[in-house]
């Protein structure tokens, strides 16, 4: 029975009743097929259908017309033939008791020319797209009527699809485009004071009302407050909200809380972790207030507490969750349940969102299964026979390894070397804003002590401690080490950011760090240190620091770096340091003019990635069947692993994370659940 009453309570909107107050907000997961939600669309939210929630929004910013260009991998709902999926799919969803609807958008200049059919972008103004770099035509009243047509047609075919209802987004898109005085300058009935501003808006909710049946659910998604960019502020969004309201035209309103154009107003509109929790709510509820209208918003809403919160206290009437739902799509039925315990957090990391602003599909940083749905159960399948298993090294590889095989009913032990488990994600929690990335850990420990795994912390497992157990299979998670060497010497000399967030090392003065990575390690422990103090310059051989960080993160760390004075160096590397007295003089070498440059420090810290800590698997590689081989072809087709290339062996033996290679923590955990889930 849950603690949770007003999130777990049913609410009726129009035709259909919610289970529960917990919805999957739109999003582009990057999974659309040919423009169509194919099978692993359908099941990355057909697992969260089975996981309890009530209802699931899929199609984030499906496009209603041609010259609304998909770079988000997104669904095209601009022609007939998207019908028979929507029916096979809301078949699917349907059958859990979960109800389903698409957001239909056309992106306006939110997109870019030189995708999709090439055609120019286009807006209420010629006015170039901060976040996308596109400079759009200027829309005729050609262009404003065919599209709310087009938004007409589009809510038509959600309901031939049989869904129970679109979502009109208008946010930073062409609808919101014409809300926000930063990019409407016209001058005619479309442009100026608000109720010009809103017409375009208004005018599509009503074509689309028009187009349906009165049992069809209707929501609009919008920005209400742009004042992070200085642009729509909170008066005009709530009298947008009640003049939607006065139309009778929609059944729910779905709240952004921030203006979503920019790079860094993005970051904002779908907070992080280095954000508060549920920061938008006080806007909701004064849009509630001032419409009568039900009211949805998902902006870091991540737990039951904060849900039942925002819903008790009438800030909203529905949890809009996307984030974690990705991290665990069984989030509902698990409170229906009692389990609260065992949700796995979502930790705000943006792993997820930032794969889909890259192009490339979502996929969660700690949960391999989510939107592998096809080959990867969300729970493991107990194992036909039992075996004895050692893991050794309770990072992330490890300790998901020890979950997936307890899960399995193996018989697992977990040897770890330092006084907790967690690896580096201990490391990546120290900085100064990514506190929350030890959720992670502290799910996964929970997890395996439910599930009976034996942890035995502070044994730095050698080959007799292993072979002592009688393992059937030893699983080698023992992780890297940092990476220290340059090409021309004094590697020595240097610091790791390990020895800096492990609180080993006090860094002050100058400092230089050398960031080849170009991911969390090095960015964090230099806003680290600049925070307590030191002069920071960040060096790497890219283009632009923080190169592999996404939309969600990076603009956090130069808003916080360029406060902090921290001063960049683009392509460049360092070459060698030496030691000048109580200094350090590092060459520098331009990747460009191929010049050397000097620069003398107090502390130089290198982040170039970890090598695999090999020692032990070395040790026991030969009395193994397999000599610790894995067969690649038989790992990606979730194949068990040949068992004999040495009739001398007496165990199977498996390396996985970075005892293979330097990776990050999805990486980690995919190696372990896929090798795992075959043993």
């Amino acid at each position: 029975m849950s603690a949770y009453k007003s999130l777990m309570s049913p609410l009726k909107l129009g035709h259909v009743t919610l289970k529960n107050r917990i919805v999957s907000a739109a999003h582009a997961p990057g999974l659309a097929e040919n423009g169509k939600p194919g099978m692993r669309y359908q099941l990355y939210h057909e697992e969260k259908a089975k996981g309890g929630l009530a209802m699931t929004m899929f199609g984030g910013s499906s496009n209603i017309a041609r010259d609304s260009g998909s770079i988000y991998g997104q669904i095209y709902v601009g022609h007939d033939d998207i019908i028979p999926s929507f029916r096979e799919f809301s078949d699917r969803i349907h059958k859990h008791g979960c109800a389903i609807m698409c957001q239909i958008s056309h992106m306006g200049r939110r997109t870019s020319w030189n995708s999709g059919d090439w055609i120019p972008t286009l807006a209420p103004s010629v006015v170039r797209d901060p976040a996308h770099h596109s400079v759009p035509r200027e829309m005729t009243s050609h262009d404003i009527k065919r599209i709310i047509k087009n938004f007409g047609d589009a809510a038509y075919r959600c309901q031939e699809g049989g869904l129970d209802g679109c979502e009109v987004l208008s946010s930073s898109h062409v609808l919101g485009q014409f809300l926000s005085p930063l990019s409407n300058r016209r001058t005619d009935a479309y442009g100026g004071e608000l109720d010009r501003r809103a017409r375009f808006l208004l005018e599509v909710l009503e074509e689309v009302k028009n187009r349906v049946s009165d049992d069809f659910l209707i929501s609009v998604r919008f920005a209400a407050d742009e004042s992070n960019e200085n642009g729509m502020p909170a008066e005009e969004g709530i009298e947008v909200a009640r003049m939607i309201a006065k139309t009778g035209t929609v059944d729910f309103l779905n709240i952004n809380g921030a203006y979503g154009a920019t790079t860094h107003g993005l970051a904002e509109c779908f907070p992080g972790m280095a954000y508060k929790s549920a920061p938008y709510i006080e806007l909701c509820r004064q849009i509630k207030d001032a419409s009568g209208l039900p009211v949805m918003q998902a902006s870091r809403i991540s737990d039951p507490s904060t849900a039942d919160h925002a819903i008790s206290e009438g800030y909203l009437d529905m949890a809009g969750m996307v984030r974690p739902l990705i991290a665990d799509p069984h989030f509902a039925v698990k409170l229906e349940r009692g389990e609260e315990e065992r949700i796995r957090p979502c930790v705000g990391a943006g792993f997820c969102l930032d794969r889909v602003y890259h192009g490339g599909d979502v996929l969660c940083l700690q949960n391999a299964a989510t939107a592998r749905e096809q080959t990867i159960p969300y729970t493991p399948p107990k194992a036909k026979i039992r075996k004895k298993v050692v893991v050794v090294g309770g990072g992330p590889a490890g300790m998901e390894a020890a979950r997936v095989l307890a899960e399995r009913n193996h018989e697992v032990i977990l040897f770890e070397a330092g006084t907790r488990l967690g690896g580096q994600i201990c490391l990546a929690a120290n900085a100064t804003w990514r506190k929350d990335m030890i959720g992670i850990a502290d799910w996964l420990a929970a997890e395996i002590e439910h599930l009976g795994v034996e942890v035995r912390l502070n044994k730095y497992a050698e080959k007799e401690d292993v072979l002592s157990e009688g393992p059937d299979v030893i699983i080698i998670a023992t992780g890297g080490v940092p990476m220290q060497s340059l090409v021309e010497g004094g590697g020595d000399l240097a610091l790791s950011s390990w020895d800096v967030l492990g609180g080993h090392a006090k860094v002050g003065g100058r400092v230089l760090v050398f960031d080849e990575t170009g991911d969390h390690a090095g960015l964090s422990v230099a806003e680290h240190i600049a925070n307590n103090g030191a002069n920071v310059e960040i060096v790497t051989p890219d283009r632009q620091v923080g190169r592999a960080i996404g939309g969600q993160n990076f603009p956090v760390y130069l808003r916080d770096l360029y406060r902090l004075g921290v001063t960049f160096t683009t392509d460049h590397r360092v070459k060698k340091i030496t030691q000048d007295g109580n200094q350090k003089r590092v060459t520098l070498h331009n990747d460009f003019t191929r010049e050397p440059v000097e620069r003398v420090v107090d502390h130089i810290i290198l982040e170039q990635g970890t090598y695999p800590a090999t020692e032990l698997f070395e040790d026991l590689r030969d009395g193994s069947k397999n000599l610790g081989r894995i067969d690649v072809d038989a790992l990606c087709e979730l194949r068990p692993q040949p068992q004999e290339d040495n009739p001398k062996g007496s165990f199977n033996m498996f390396a996985i994370g970075d005892a293979v290679a330097s990776r990050d923590i999805h990486a980690a955990i995919y190696d372990a659940m896929r090798l795992c889930l075959v043993i």
